[in-house]
């Protein structure tokens, strides 16, 4: 093949992710929020903005501004005429289950402080292209986490299926500060490898404000460090010292916040309802059982890489198969939170050759990750394309066709990861990580 066709055959691959990308937002602004908004008149369920956001900016207004309680009873009713439309009514069979209290620690009040003074609308808006070049950004960053150099084009077409995946799709448009949390993530682990460790403490720190988020990556860090902790020590001096800062002056402008935000994580569970992914794929108490083998085996892991540095390909093998597990393991399955799939996805296509070549079930756990992960990408555009001749309610009965593989990918990515480590398959040896 000449450069020149080379050349034309890469800027293709860019408008087919490009096409990918535009097919699952036609989707969803034609199919899916279309069918929820008849759904939602059809029962009679409210829909005010619906941002993700708007809780925790309103908590961040009324804490910083008129000192009242965010996790209150008085704001949360505030909070629901903002984010439904109206108070929620418990004798109204159709209305939402989820309070959509203040559910965060109060130090995310911080973060918004310079947002508190504005109209929420102007606000929604800015987070929103915000969010969008964080993410955009994200993705460059993982690249550098799992070692992995691409050229321009390659780059512009993983931004551009980022973008356009169901998880940044729906944070995206919910203003979810998940979003935000995966990039410092990503910041925090590009800083540790550049050894700029006491930046990458409070990036982490920052990122707490989802602390089901960073809790596993905060262990295997912790154990990482006993692997070399003359020269490692500074990341947890800077974590913990802008922990107890963001502590100090929370229970300064809250006093009892650690309770307050306790209590408002419990209520949380209860009317939120939420589950693990293997809760909802294959039920209680079995999930139990994969929950804790998963656990065990990311912890060993941890434990058998604890000596790599920073700068290699095994440390960001480890920080992808720990973010995998994540996903697996929190007591949440919202579609957002996958967005920290994308360093093992990226790992996963990097070491598709070495995969591929040991063996079939090797091929067989490769081509279900494949199929999972493409699915949303092919239904999402097949919908979007009949919705410009369907009728709306004929095209609406099919809207949950592309989310029908969000459950099943984040557990088959993290099982491919698991296997992939195990069976001896990541790279040509174990020289540096075992002990």
């Amino acid at each position: 093949m000449t450069e020149s066709r080379r050349s034309q055959y890469r800027w293709w691959i860019v408008i087919g992710c490009i096409v990918c990308a535009a097919s699952m937002w036609v989707y969803v602004n034609r199919v899916l929020i279309a069918y929820q908004v008849d759904d939602a008149a059809a029962h009679d369920r409210p829909r005010g903005n619906l941002s993700d956001l708007y809780p925790r900016w309103l908590g961040a207004r009324e804490l910083l501004l008129r000192g009242r309680n965010p996790y209150g009873v008085d704001v949360t009713r505030e909070i629901q005429e903002g984010y439904y439309g109206r108070v929620l009514d418990p004798s109204r069979r159709g209305d939402p289950h989820d309070q959509a209290g203040f559910a965060y620690p109060v130090y995310v009040v911080f973060f918004l402080a310079p947002s508190v003074r504005f109209p929420f609308p102007v606000i929604q808006r800015l987070f929103f292209w915000l969010l969008l070049v964080i993410t955009s950004g994200t993705t460059i960053l993982w690249l550098r986490v799992v070692r992995w150099a691409q050229p321009v084009w390659a780059q512009l077409s993983l931004i551009a299926l980022t973008l356009g995946s169901i998880a940044a799709m729906q944070g995206l448009k919910l203003q979810q500060i998940s979003l935000l949390v995966a990039g410092l993530i990503a910041a925090a682990i590009v800083l540790l490898i550049y050894d700029h460790a006491a930046l990458a403490g409070i990036l982490l720190a920052m990122a707490s404000v989802k602390p089901q988020l960073v809790l596993l990556l905060l262990a295997w860090l912790a154990i990482w460090m006993m692997g070399d902790w003359r020269k490692r020590y500074g990341l947890a001096t800077s974590f913990l010292v802008s922990m107890a800062i963001l502590c100090a002056v929370s229970e300064w402008y809250l006093p009892h916040w650690i309770r307050l935000f306790w209590q408002a994580v419990r209520q949380y569970q209860n009317y939120a309802e939420n589950t693990s992914v293997l809760d909802g794929l294959i039920g209680k108490p079995w999930s139990w059982f994969f929950e804790i083998a998963a656990a065990a085996a990311l912890l060993n892991a941890c434990w058998r890489e604890r000596r790599n540095k920073a700068d290699t390909e095994r440390f960001g093998f480890t920080v992808s198969m720990i973010l995998a597990g994540t996903i697996l393991l929190i007591p949440t399955s919202a579609q957002y939170n996958q967005v920290l799939l994308i360093p093992a996805l990226l790992m996963i296509v990097k070491e598709r050759r070495l995969i591929w070549g040991r063996g079939v079930l090797h091929r067989a756990f490769l081509l279900m990750t494949i199929i999972l992960t493409v699915w949303p990408w092919v239904s999402a555009g097949v919908l979007a394309g009949l919705s410009f001749v369907l009728p709306p309610p004929a095209i609406e009965r099919a809207w949950a066709v592309p989310l029908w593989t969000t459950v099943q990918t984040p557990v088959m990515v993290a099982a491919l990861m698991l296997f992939h480590y195990y069976q001896g398959t990541f790279g040509a040896s174990r020289e540096a990580g075992t002990s």
